[in-house]
């Protein structure tokens, strides 16, 4: 397939962090925002609610696009077997760093891409550990008042300042943390015969 032959790519997705890691591939896309309802739902495991709501965002938008490829992503954040969502304002990221210090928490970080030429849908979910450091209420205090990441899974940046709040990372993926996991979606794009690498 020659480059100007692509078909349209679309990135359901607002957030900032995910639009930045795609443009890390150089290839041509758009970007639109879905209008799902989030909520897990009862008794849902937090990989399947990554992954619903993953395939959810990718629906919303193909059925406004027909014949194009969607991006759907979606991030689930765990601990001790309990879900855990963007924090929104500065006392629940205090509450949520003060529970996550010391332990290790794990990011569901899932990827959908629904090929609407075709009906076909490959979906993955890149799973990463996180190991946060022993955290005084001082740093946790003034972490938050320098990054305000309370647009975030477990209000941390690790592409920024939150970095210094990890003791350990294990992953197969480096960009899955961020939220949109680069490696499997290449995977992706190459199996429906999306080139990446052209001269």
């Amino acid at each position: 397939m020659p480059p100007d032959s692509r078909p349209r790519l679309i990135l359901g997705s607002g957030s900032p962090y995910r639009r930045e890691l795609l443009e890390r591939l150089r290839i041509p896309f758009e970007v639109a925002v879905p209008d799902i309802d989030e909520t897990p739902l009862a008794n849902e495991a937090p990989e399947a609610t990554a992954l619903r709501l993953s395939q959810r965002k990718a629906e919303a938008i193909a059925a406004r696009h027909p014949g194009v490829l969607v991006i759907g992503s979606d991030q689930v954040l765990t601990l001790d077997g309990e879900q855990m969502g963007k924090p929104g304002t500065h006392e629940k990221a205090v509450a949520q760093l003060r529970r996550m210090r010391g332990c290790t928490a794990t990011f569901h970080s899932a990827l959908c891409l629904l090929d609407a030429r075709t009906g076909t849908v490959q979906l993955a979910d890149v799973q990463t550990r996180v190991t946060m450091r022993d955290l005084t209420d001082a740093e946790i205090e003034a972490y938050l008042l320098a990054e305000r990441p309370y647009d975030v899974a477990g209000s941390a940046k690790s592409e920024g300042l939150g970095i210094t709040l990890l003791e350990r990372v294990e992953s197969d993926d480096p960009t899955a943390l961020v939220g949109l996991p680069l490696i499997a979606l290449t995977g992706m794009l190459r199996q429906v015969g999306y080139p990446l690498l052209t001269a």
